[in-house]
């Protein structure tokens, strides 16, 4: 089996890029753009894109995604593409996944714009699809990673401090189920073997996030961009991208996934299950109590999620629990790349577990 690494063509981050966008899809040879977005994030980023494409003289037009990333969703906006040839997704990551998932079944060319760092989806030719209701339903394999990745500092530095925090989850576990699947030699999301190129960015992206990640944390609750911030949207989007994607996922994504089909979780972002659901597979992975207290540690430092009180099941029967292990291990997650066996009495009995340690 062949070993493959994936990324997006260009990945490009700075202040007051998003005057720029025009400019990089004229220099693709595209002419009329498909801007799906909020109407939230087109008040906050619609002024200066659109005065770059008018500058530009360039066709656009801008549509409302309308709020899950579902194959509904997916299908609206492809009837709505008429004569596109670009898609650009501004926002988070069910904005960013569908239009992702529009242009790449059009065929058409993709530039992914996040307005927030709270995910590593923006990178991967891969996308998250959900019910209209909001649980998860399936992994949708892409045929190609985006075009270009485009981080705005500016208004990245402005949103809450909860989705960088929730980013951090997110990659927090990039390193820890890259390094599952190498030892298992499991094949990840890109139809290949894991590479040392992906798994020195995979541990790069760790070291990373336990350097800077609290002190980035800081700079943005009052809203300034300081190196630590350049250097945590870098981790959390880029690092942890193509970490995960050539890396690999493992319990945490999986237990993710498990705990969405309880309704109490779906108030709590994609990041902080991650999160917590990183200390389960630690707990399944037998690891030693000082790498499971670093963390812990690490986790309460920045403000994630180390409980189940934390994500707001405190109340959740064992039945209920049961429910999330039983999804966990559904034959197509991602909880079967460890290099063992798992039942859903496992990942029950590290979801207790994991709280008991979290508290």
């Amino acid at each position: 089996m062949s070993r493959i690494i994936c990324s997006p063509s260009a990945y490009v981050q700075g202040k007051g890029e998003l005057t720029k966008i025009a400019g990089y899809c004229k220099a693709m040879g595209c002419h009329k753009a498909y801007v799906m977005t909020s109407p939230s994030n087109e008040k906050r980023c619609g002024p200066a894109i659109k005065k770059g494409f008018d500058d530009e003289k360039m066709s656009y037009e801008f549509v409302v995604f309308g709020g899950e990333c579902s194959d509904d969703e997916i299908q609206k906006h492809l009837h709505q593409l008429n004569d596109a040839d670009i898609v650009i997704g501004v926002g988070g990551g069910k904005t960013l996944d569908t239009a992702k998932a529009v242009a790449d079944t059009a065929n058409i060319r993709m530039i992914i714009v996040p307005t927030i760092a709270s995910t590593d989806a923006p990178c991967s030719r891969l996308s998250v699809v959900y019910t209209n209701e909001g649980a998860f339903d399936h992994y949708l394999p892409l045929k190609a990673n985006p075009d270009m990745v485009i981080m705005d500092e500016d208004i990245i530095v402005k949103a809450p401090v909860r989705f960088l925090v929730a980013g951090i989850g997110d990659a927090l576990a990039t390193y820890y189920e890259a390094a599952a699947c190498n030892e298992a030699g499991k094949v990840t999301t890109t139809g290949g073997h894991v590479t040392n190129a992906a798994m020195a960015v995979a541990k790069c992206c760790r070291d990373t996030l336990f350097k800077d990640g609290y002190k980035a944390k800081l700079a943005v609750m009052h809203k300034q961009c300081t190196p630590a911030v350049t250097n945590i949207i870098e981790a959390n989007t880029y690092m942890s991208g193509v970490g995960f994607e050539s890396g690999g996922l493992a319990a945490a994504h999986a237990i993710h996934d498990g705990l969405t089909v309880l309704k109490e979780s779906h108030d709590y972002l994609h990041g902080e299950k991650v999160a917590y659901g990183l200390l389960c597979q630690l707990v399944m992975e037998n690891k030693s109590e000082d790498e499971i207290n670093e963390v812990i540690s690490f986790c309460k430092k920045v403000g994630l999620p180390t409980c189940l009180k934390d994500l707001g099941l405190d109340q959740a029967t064992d039945e209920e629990l049961m429910e999330a292990a039983k999804a966990s291990c559904a034959p197509e997650e991602t909880i079967h790349n460890l290099p063992f066996p798992v039942t859903p009495e496992d990942v029950f009995a590290a979801i207790k577990v994991a709280n008991e340690l979290g508290k």
